[in-house]
């Protein structure tokens, strides 16, 4: 009964997210529907003991980042850099090579720490023109922006400023650039997969003379982004040499930045912290554990400030907009994915859950292989990555922390295959980000979601890849 009252909580939660419904008032009542049915006493001091710390705790830790990401990306838009980004990578690839090129454009502009949210609105107007000349089905068009924006620089690539990349330092104790080869290798996997998938497809639709027109019904009916086709943008001008280069800029510095300040930030607190030798005693302060987030944090600062000065003309005019439009999608995307971690709070105390624990833990006893089935699941579930990962590192980071050290396993490797697993079953019909893609393109869950769901099966078989190459070989 224990576990019933689990999958029910979970089972709705999916359905009411399916369905629409904001995860913010949700997660809260179907968690305090789980404590209701075992014991009606418990919900007033789990609801602020367990719930409403968890999720402010977690916005505590990663607001900044969700704040500072999306201002990022919107200054990005507004700046014209990632118009000349899309315009610079078609000149050199060509315009044949459509689906590489959208991939490529996700890729840099989610690595460069803008939110795949953004990415996609950036991303769409560049994917009509080329999928257009191409002749390429629209129907593919969603899986070929999730595999540049959703897959491999989200979680897969060392150094990647996405918050599924920075929540595992708060747990492992490492850095964003935990297991570089592994993840580099890991990420190949998952964009050459990814790739030739998407070609096998193309050259179907090509053979049964499907083209960019083909889709009988390119307008979804539950569309709720008024985004069309005449937004698409034109590509056949090209912008300045100097234009092209300095675009580049802002992305490479945050990349740059974020690496020297991860090493460097522990080194400007060797000691770590002490309020109370300035006489505030009743504060303290993990340098360790936040060294990785605040290097993140700057990073993005200065991204912000040499993608303004790169745009100011174009971005003064509407600024104040931008910002404010930008804030509140960080607000409701923290909200949403602290309301899952205040969910997987409750569910991790609750006796049904130590079942699954233990059913997990008796399954796989590798720890990276545990971690990944764990993570990978109830990502799916939550229908998010970093709320899936919320809820099993919240429940089973000491586990996993006892387990690798007792197989000499660093945590390094841990931190990669949970990061990775986290992006991988987590794109199910229900989650945000396939909800907002489809509906920015105008598509339907009938027409391109089958694509999709494979690309999450590469990216979740990729996770087994890269546990396999470090027992085999001790790749990290």
């Amino acid at each position: 009964m224990d576990l019933l009252i689990i999958l029910l909580a979970l089972g709705l939660l999916i359905f009411f997210a399916y369905c629409g419904y904001s995860v913010i008032l949700m997660a809260p009542i179907f968690a305090l529907l789980a404590v209701l049915c075992i014991d009606p006493a418990n919900i007033l001091p789990f609801f602020s003991g367990i719930y409403m710390e968890k999720m402010v705790g977690f916005i505590k830790n990663y607001f900044p980042v969700f704040l500072l990401g999306a201002i990022f990306g919107k200054i990005i838009e507004m700046s014209g850099i990632a118009e000349s980004i899309a315009k610079t990578i078609i000149r050199l690839i060509g315009k044949k090579q459509a689906m590489l090129t959208i991939v490529l454009l996700g890729a840099i502009l989610t690595y460069s720490g803008v939110s795949l949210f953004v990415a996609v609105f950036a991303i769409y107007p560049f994917a009509v023109q080329l999928f257009k000349e191409a002749d390429i089905p629209k129907r593919l068009m969603p899986a070929t922006i999730a595999l540049g924006a959703f897959t491999f620089t989200m979680d897969a690539l060392p150094g990647t400023p996405q918050i599924q990349n920075v929540i595992p330092t708060t747990f492992f104790g490492t850095d964003i650039y935990a297991a570089p080869v592994l993840g580099i290798l890991g990420a190949i996997v998952v964009l050459g997969g990814g790739l030739a998938y998407l070609e096998f497809r193309r050259r179907q639709a090509k053979k049964a003379g499907e083209g960019y027109s083909g889709i009988a019904d390119e307008t979804a009916a539950t569309a709720e982004v008024p985004i069309n086709e005449e937004n698409s943008i034109t590509i056949n001008s090209n912008p300045s040499v100097f234009r092209q280069i300095f675009a580049f800029i802002p992305l490479v510095l945050v990349a740059v930045m974020n690496r020297y300040l991860t090493t460097a930030i522990p080194r400007w607190y060797p000691d770590g912290f002490d309020f109370a030798a300035i006489g505030l005693d009743n504060y303290t302060v993990d340098v360790k554990a936040n060294a990785a987030i605040w290097a993140v944090e700057i990073a993005l600062v200065v991204g912000i400030v040499t993608a303004l000065a790169f745009g100011w003309n174009r971005v003064t005019t509407t600024v104040k907009e931008g910002l404010n439009t930008s804030i509140g999608g960080s607000l409701l995307a923290v909200m949403n994915t602290g309301s899952e971690y205040g969910f997987g709070g409750i569910i991790a105390v609750l006796p049904g859950f130590a079942q699954i624990n233990h059913a997990l833990s008796g399954t796989f006893s590798n720890p990276l292989v545990n971690g990944a089935v764990t993570t990978s699941a109830l990502a799916g579930v939550t229908g998010s990555a970093s709320g899936g990962m919320g809820i099993a590192l919240s429940a089973m980071a000491e586990t996993y922390n006892k387990a690798i050290t007792a197989a000499h396993i660093p945590p390094e490797v841990m931190h990669r295959i949970v990061a990775m697993a986290s992006g991988g079953m987590d794109t199910l019909p229900h989650n945000g980000a396939v909800i907002t893609l489809l509906a920015v393109t105008g598509l339907t869950h009938k027409q391109s979601y089958g694509d999709i769901f494979m690309i999450t099966v590469i990216k979740s078989l990729a996770v087994f890849v890269a546990i396999a190459l470090y027992t085999w070989f001790g790749i990290v």
